[in-house]
């Protein structure tokens, strides 16, 4: 197997540091494998994305390969919705479960493994390191003991092997009643550590499992699932954030144990734990995207404003923005905040060289050029993209009527607005220079259109144009002409960076104004957009054309990101 790193960073890590040394010593013999091991019981969030991202780059770049492993143990939260929702998450951000030279698919189930798993916990029994206890689950809980008082031995800690086994393989049959017992290792009920107080390695569940239907009613727990699920399938690192840190000995006190029964061999999977995603106005509890998802403040798993990736992806966000900011916030053990406009500002600089540009109007207000024909309508052309003039020009109509931002007017303009008022003149991007001479209002005072002339020989790109200064530039469509379409302008979902922080009800945090629908104007050429196309709306921001409701000639967008970080600021 190739051992050298196929496109090796600029910048390396603690975790890469770790890797290299490995390599130097021959102790995997250069072999790099990792896993993503998502529990299929939600949709995956941006958190995760950072761990599929780390997983599988680190990987690819040193020629091995990362598994996509469903931790599939407990049968009442997960569903085969959830796994093809997460399958679709990792292709879409680009990555996939194989070796560059190898054809087979890297895709397990840890239910693949509960026939070994459970052979396993028999040996763990036999070896005198695994027991049954039958204390009820408070009895547990007080015999646990504190941070600074030990835990207490179950009265059951010292059953004998074969009496282990037969309630063990009872258990199995499905002759208790969950909760009646439960199967613990045999560690250390003083350890400091209280993940090494004799934890619960199996319990009896009756329930349902979408891949296993009814033919177990005792399932293993995480802890003991996931260090061997790696053993199994040969992980060399086995990354993952660090809550897990403390779980750390557990996972190589089974592993040891079950080596030295001959099992495995040496060496053994390495744990190595990372800081987590912390981003501010979004939150990442799996149980709290559900309740914000079935109390309806938001419109699904997929809604715009969320932020799993299914919904950042409907909001337009690109896989090679979230590889960029990923990149950005790098990998360190020390836990901390990254904030939102860091995110927002990797979608940016990806989108800006990418997305072509078209004009939108998005608050309409009628401008009439008083002096233009009525019959006359005319081409103006602008770049498709301003620093790339290879992609070429695109062309749109100019008529006598035109919708412009109902915020390029004023009656009474305040110092320094250059725009449009009364005796002011302006020139309509890519169009004539224009000067108002009225208004027309409705019966409640309300200015309902904009009257103008405009200069003839004031045509950008003629050689008139260069005789006219102004400072006002505003940007239009023609109404004739304009693709009417609805605009979903998003926003935060949260008015606070820590919406949960300190325990408090993070729907309080709510942001009332993270969703509002215009009903806009758009450039011909966007009628067009085939879904998830993007575009930069000149002034307004990047612009997605939504998965779902877009059809054709019928366009729907969503706003990914506005021009600039504009949050918190007056405006």
């Amino acid at each position: 197997m190739n051992t050298e790193r196929n496109d090796a960073p600029a910048v390396s890590n603690f975790i890469r540091n770790i890797i290299d040394d490995d390599n130097r010593t021959g102790k995997w013999g250069g072999r790099v494998e990792t896993r993503f091991p998502p529990e299929p019981n939600g949709y995956l969030h941006i958190g995760h994305a950072k761990s599929i991202c780390l997983n599988f780059s680190v990987a690819g770049d040193y020629g091995g390969v990362c598994h996509l492993r469903f931790d599939d143990t407990n049968p009442e939260k997960e569903d085969v919705e959830y796994v093809n929702s997460i399958i679709d998450a990792v292709t879409w951000l680009g990555f996939e479960w194989k070796k560059a030279d190898d054809d087979r698919e890297y895709l397990f189930y840890a239910s693949d493994y509960y026939d070994k798993l459970y052979a396993f916990a028999e040996l763990l029994i036999q070896r005198g390191k695994a027991y049954v206890d039958s204390q009820s689950p408070d009895e547990m809980r007080a015999n646990r003991g504190s941070a600074t008082e030990p835990g207490k031995n179950s009265p059951f800690r010292d059953r004998s092997v074969d009496d282990n086994l037969d309630l063990f393989r009872r258990m199995k049959a499905g002759e208790f009643k969950e909760g009646e017992h439960v199967l613990r290792a045999k560690i250390d009920m003083a350890s400091p550590n209280f993940n090494m107080r004799d934890p619960v390695i199996y319990r009896i569940r009756f329930a349902h499992h979408y891949r296993t239907g009814d033919q177990w009613c005792v399932y293993p727990m995480y802890d003991y699932t996931h260090c061997i699920s790696d053993a199994l399938e040969n992980i060399t690192h086995s990354l993952c954030t660090l809550e897990f840190e403390d779980h750390r000995p557990l996972y190589d006190w089974i592993l040891e144990e079950l080596a030295d029964a001959g099992v495995f061999t040496r060496p053994l999977p390495q744990q190595i734990e990372f800081s987590r995603l912390n981003l501010t106005y979004a939150i990442t509890s799996k149980r709290k995207l559900l309740q914000l998802v079935t109390e309806g403040h938001v419109d699904g798993w997929d809604d715009p404003r969320m932020p799993t990736i299914v919904g950042v992806r409907r909001r337009g966000f690109t896989p090679d923005g979230i590889k960029l900011f990923c990149e950005r916030i790098g990998v360190t053990k020390v836990d901390s905040w990254i904030d939102m406009s860091v995110f927002e500002g990797a979608l940016r600089d990806d989108l800006d060289d990418k997305a072509p540009r078209t004009a939108a109007v998005l608050d309409p207000l009628k401008l009439i050029i008083d002096n233009y024909p009525a019959d006359l309508t005319e081409e103006c052309e602008a770049p498709v993209h301003p620093h790339h003039p290879e992609r070429g020009m695109r062309k749109f109509p100019i008529s006598r009527e035109l919708w412009i931002e109902r915020d390029d007017f004023t009656e009474t303009p305040p110092k320094g607005y250059f725009r449009l008022f009364p005796g002011n003149k302006v020139r309509l991007r890519y169009g004539y220079v224009i000067e108002c001479t009225g208004v027309d209002k409705d019966e409640n005072g309300n200015v309902s259109a904009v009257h103008c002339n405009y200069y003839p020989d004031s045509k950008s790109g003629t050689e008139g144009a260069n005789n006219y200064k102004v400072k006002g530039n505003i940007h239009w469509v023609s109404a004739a002409h304009a693709v009417p379409a609805e605009v979903r302008i998003y926003d935060r979902l949260f008015k606070e960076p820590q919406p949960d922080a300190g325990g408090r009800d993070f729907l309080e945090a709510l942001n009332p104004d993270s969703k509002r629908v215009a009903h806009a104007y758009l450039e011909p050429g966007a009628g067009d957009a085939q879904p998830e196309e993007r575009f930069q709306f000149e002034r307004h921001g990047y612009f997605v054309a939504d998965r779902y409701d877009t059809k054709p000639g019928k366009p729907v967008f969503n706003r990914i990101v506005g021009l600039r970080d504009t949050w918190g600021k007056p405006a």
